[in-house]
């Protein structure tokens, strides 16, 4: 099975041209002081940059986005409510009130806060104490809110995570990628959008205390969502902005100090956004390959796409776009119109775009037993040779 798996790929996979540039001026680069970078655009999930988006690193505060996203599920689903009231536990206050010196909303001891103003803490001001008031809140503990955030993390596709507390607090099993922190915010803003707009809320006051938000991209335009620095790693960002409806989301880890954090943040956003431009290049349904079926009463099945293909690419790219289907060989009929079939990767050069899932755009019903036997030969002769 491995082996025909290979080979669909190695002769199935076939690149084929969409669009050749005339231009002959250079690729666009971004030379970026980041140890890591994650940059793509939204609607498309076109990857406009990207560097160590795979390599895992402490979150720090960066776990805060796992925590609100925990949170946001159990008011969408009406577990709780904004006005649900926790008690501030002595652990929640050392931990991460103000005897922690750490981000703080300055939650008062054994005093009783609405989920709502929580949450607030958490968003503007980064609360390790509102974290583990609603930890300790929901579930009882910190250590089962964490359990259900790596639940959650799992459920949603973040493979290369794992949260250790609810805070983001060193400790040795906290890890992510940008890549998950790329799809956890893009998770966050399309899922909750409501909630999302806490996080660009420019300043919580508690207990007597005014702070700021600590995002300083909100000052360039950006809506959130979190900063975080961990000792060995540097100083980390996940943000995304909007501009003439088209919205970005970045990641950015291993920087140096906090300045040069939002001076390359505000660099690559601004970079993404007056670089490239958005190009379309297959409608949805629109038929886009084939495949050949094995044991059917038809030899190939039509690929469609279910929905438009756009891609955001350099303005100026002599780089042509190609396109590369991947099917599992053989097809065995009968295959359902509607199928998924295999997936469609888009190409600047060898750098990928986007992927998308291609189905049959007919019904293929099983052939006769001369069709079955034509195919049995013809299979066994590809393999063997």
């Amino acid at each position: 099975m491995r082996q025909s798996l290979a080979l669909a790929v190695l002769i199935l996979g076939f690149l084929f041209p969409i669009g050749a540039m005339a231009q002959k001026a250079p690729s666009p680069t971004f030379e970026t002081k980041a140890a890591q970078v994650l940059l793509i655009e939204a609607s498309t999930g076109t990857i406009l940059l990207s560097k160590g988006e795979e390599t895992p690193f402490p979150p720090a505060s960066l776990a805060k986005m796992m925590t609100l996203e925990v949170v946001f599920d159990a008011l969408k689903r009406g577990e709780i409510s904004l006005d649900t009231v926790y008690r501030v536990s002595e652990y929640a206050w050392r931990t991460g009130g103000a005897p922690s010196r750490t981000s703080t909303m300055f939650a008062a001891l054994k005093s009783d806060i609405r989920v709502e103003d929580l949450v607030k803490g958490i968003a503007v001001q980064m609360a390790n104490d509102g974290c583990i008031i609603l930890a300790e809140g929901m579930t009882g503990s910190e250590a089962k809110f964490t359990e259900r955030m790596n639940e959650r993390a799992k459920a949603l596709g973040l493979t290369g995570s794992h949260f250790a507390n609810s805070t983001g607090l060193p400790h040795p099993d906290n890890k992510t990628t940008l890549t998950d922190m790329v799809r956890l915010a893009r998770h966050l803003q399309a899922t909750y959008p409501d909630f999302y707009r806490l996080l660009s809320q420019p300043e919580f006051e508690w207990n007597k205390i005014l702070q700021r938000n600590r995002n300083p991209m909100l000052a360039s335009g950006a809506d959130g969502l979190a900063t975080g620095f961990a000792e060995g790693s540097g100083y980390s960002i996940v943000t995304s902005a909007e501009r003439q409806g088209r919205r970005l989301f970045l990641a950015m880890n291993g920087v140096a100090s906090d300045k040069e954090r939002t001076e390359e943040a505000n660099r690559l956003l601004d970079w993404g956004f007056t670089t490239f431009e958005m190009r379309s290049l297959f409608k949805a349904g629109e038929t886009v390959g084939e495949a050949s079926v094995y044991g059917g009463d038809k030899g190939k099945v039509a690929l469609v796409t279910p929905l438009p293909v756009d891609v955001y690419v350099p303005i100026n790219n002599p780089e042509r776009l190609q396109a590369k289907i991947v099917y599992h060989w053989p097809l065995k009929a009968p295959v359902a119109k509607g199928a998924d079939v295999g997936n469609l990767t888009i190409y600047s050069g060898e750098r990928p775009l986007r992927e998308l899932a291609l189905k049959s755009a007919e019904p293929v019903g099983e052939g006769t037993l001369r069709q079955k036997a034509f195919d049995a030969i013809f299979e066994l002769l590809f393999f063997w040779l």
